[in-house]
């Protein structure tokens, strides 16, 4: 460690948007501090640069995850970021303009602090994008602004299904299983900029799986199933979370991608699969799901996180 004082700063959304019961963010902090690092906690918007330095208005909070109210913020301080022995990016997508100006800001960040996850590689690797690397590993896939492309996918593949590329949470996914409707589509794409196509995969009735990957490795994962005739399986949108065990087939597909993250600085991914299948879903902005595994397993992959950080770095 390079301080005395052991510091992890945490770059999130408002910290009023937190769910305590099931918030992965809470659970990496509340490990953080019982290994005895100070927690520091601010936004994009607090974000500086001068003479050099990063620096974050940031709060010194407290979390206390059996209180009604979880954190307790202790003193505000200009924090220079080379002076955090960790960095946790942990605010929502959508991946905007916001969000690159912050990785890149990131980026200048002493080389002793270390980002998790690499801002050069969130940056290089948009999560829905960066699955371009893995197209032999899911459905069907097109990535597209094109009516006509959609069209002739559609014409092939019967069922699809159509998501924002910058999408994230669940939300904005249509169902196409009857004929395209032109100006519904236009509008949807106009709307969201650039879009994903998938063929359906109908076994999402029985739920898709999210992996959680920790420097390299395969740590385990939940079952998310979709509420009664819907196909969206997150949990955020009324998925159910379930234990799982991954089949061999899932395994073979979950190392292949762990491994080509670990090559790119990814230290803590989510990876979602249906039926064997990678769904092109490659969480590195802010992962989730931590929470729900350890309800569900009794296994708390935070210890499992800082075990990895502080034992490589």
């Amino acid at each position: 460690m390079k301080n005395h004082n052991k510091i992890v700063a945490i770059q999130g959304d408002s910290i009023k948007k937190i769910n305590p019961k099931t918030d992965t963010t809470l659970l990496l902090a509340l490990e953080a501090q019982r290994r005895g690092y100070k927690i520091y906690y601010y936004e994009t918007k607090n974000l500086s640069y001068s003479n050099y330095i990063v620096y974050a208005f940031a709060r010194e909070v407290k979390f206390n995850k059996s209180k009604k109210k979880f954190y307790i913020f202790k003193k505000s301080k200009l924090l220079n970021l080379s002076k955090a022995n960790f960095i946790l990016m942990r605010q929502n997508p959508p991946f905007n303009i916001d969000y690159i100006t912050a990785t890149y800001l990131l980026d200048r960040v002493s080389k002793k602090t270390k980002v998790i996850n690499n801002p050069t590689a969130v940056r290089n690797m948009p999560e829905k994008l960066c699955s371009i690397d893995f197209l032999n590993l899911m459905p069907p896939t097109l990535f597209t602004k094109s009516f006509e492309e959609i069209k002739k996918f559609k014409n092939k593949h019967k069922k699809i299904v159509i998501k924002p590329t910058h999408g994230f949470g669940g939300k904005n996914i249509i169902f196409i299983n009857r004929s395209l409707v032109e100006k519904k589509i236009i509008k949807f794409i106009k709307k969201h900029h650039q879009v994903m196509v998938q063929k359906f995969l109908p076994q999402i009735k029985y739920g898709d799986k999210r992996v959680f990957i920790i420097g390299g490795d395969i740590k385990g994962a939940i079952r998310r199933v979709p509420k009664k005739n819907s196909i969206i399986s997150n949990l955020a949108q009324g998925g159910k979370a379930t234990a799982t065990s991954l089949t061999r087939n899932e395994t073979k597909v979950a190392k292949i991608v762990a491994k080509k993250l670990k090559k790119n600085n990814i230290i803590f991914a989510g990876i979602d699969m249906i039926s064997n299948y990678l769904t092109g879903d490659i969480n590195i902005t802010s992962p989730t799901g931590l929470a729900n595994f350890k309800d569900l397993t009794g296994k708390d992959l935070s210890i499992n996180f800082w075990d990895y950080l502080e034992r490589k770095f």
